[in-house]
């Protein structure tokens, strides 16, 4: 009896979350036909074509549509200097036949700015301009509230000869399916109320909430992608997820100070630092990835709003989200 009995306890409880789990697929399909009806309209201007294709009869025109670019002296000369350039020529090239079509690439950011408005129903769509940067992988996309700039030249895919000596852990993500994680990344960075991160918590949880803003605003788009791992580095974080908590709680680090923290457990790097015989096989940014766990899990334990879970403080986020890592 004692058995039947707890095989039905079992089955109630697998039921239970299975209508759960219907009920908030039912939820976020309602909510993505909402979405889907926000009035967006994006044009992506092609400056990097413009420029490439542009005649000096055409640098007058160029020079007042694009102000943002060229300095109040000598634009002329530059415009002339980059189309002569056989470097700059190259890249012109390159990006020609990688982005021959960005239709797909219109309809995701269409989609991004959707969601972001259903979250900020004051949030208006910027120009989305396409320009070349001699490959400054540190800033492939610059977000203001008028004008959003996306490099090109940093998503030509990881294998393109453009990117040879630059560290495989940064090449990985210098690809076209990376562009709208790194939007979206970079208007998480707009909502998120700035302060000062001292502790490895307060660095966790600062990505942590970039990383559940990208769940929000990009539903389609992988977990591995969102953080900028390949699928194994993703597969092998979640594995290890309770093992990088214990060692975390162990060490005392959330609440450590130590400036070389973020260098170990934050920042993009091949790997992470334990100073274990398993670094090697781990991905860099792990603290990343736990403060985003972290982020999770308060959303799923709590009843809050997106926008005022971007502002909220870390240590409070950090409490009340009860993360307890599975073994």
């Amino acid at each position: 009896m004692k058995i039947r009995v707890q095989s039905t306890r079992l089955s109630i409880a697998v039921y239970t979350l299975l209508l759960l789990a219907v009920l908030s697929c039912v939820k976020d399909n309602e909510r993505e036909k909402e979405i889907s009806k926000i009035p967006i309209k994006v044009e992506i201007e092609r400056f990097d074509r413009i420029l490439d294709d542009a005649q000096p009869s055409e640098f007058e025109n160029l020079k007042k549509n694009y102000a943002f670019w060229f300095p109040r002296e000598n634009a002329d000369s530059l415009i002339l200097n980059l189309k002569a350039d056989t470097i700059q020529q190259e890249l012109f090239d390159e990006v020609k036949k990688e982005f021959l079509d960005t239709n797909d690439l219109q309809e995701g950011i269409e989609s991004l700015f959707q969601h972001i408005k259903y979250f900020d129903p004051q949030f208006k769509e910027p120009r989305v301009i396409t320009v070349t940067s001699r490959v400054d992988f540190r800033n492939k996309v610059i977000v203001t509230d008028s004008i959003v700039l996306i490099a090109l030249d940093t998503y030509l895919g990881s294998d393109h000869f453009f990117y040879e000596g630059i560290s495989r852990y940064l090449v990985q993500n210098l690809k076209r399916d990376q562009i709208l994680p790194d939007l979206a990344s970079a208007y998480a960075k707009k909502y998120i109320m700035p302060k000062n991160r001292k502790k490895l918590l307060d660095e966790m949880i600062y990505y942590g909430k970039q990383l559940y803003f990208e769940d929000e605003v990009l539903p389609n788009v992988s977990d591995a992608a969102k953080i900028g791992y390949t699928e194994d580095q993703y597969l092998w974080a979640k594995a290890n997820e309770f093992q990088i908590w214990t060692y975390f709680i162990e060490k005392e680090l959330l609440y450590n100070t130590d400036t070389s923290l973020p260098n170990r457990f934050i920042n993009p790097a091949p790997f992470s630092k334990f100073y274990l015989q398993l670094d090697n096989e781990s991905p860099g940014m792990l603290g990343r990835y736990i403060g985003w766990q972290i982020v999770n899990a308060y959303m799923e334990n709590n009843d809050v709003k997106l926008m005022d879970m971007l502002i909220a403080d870390p240590e409070t986020i950090f409490k009340q989200s009860n993360f307890k890592p599975e073994k």
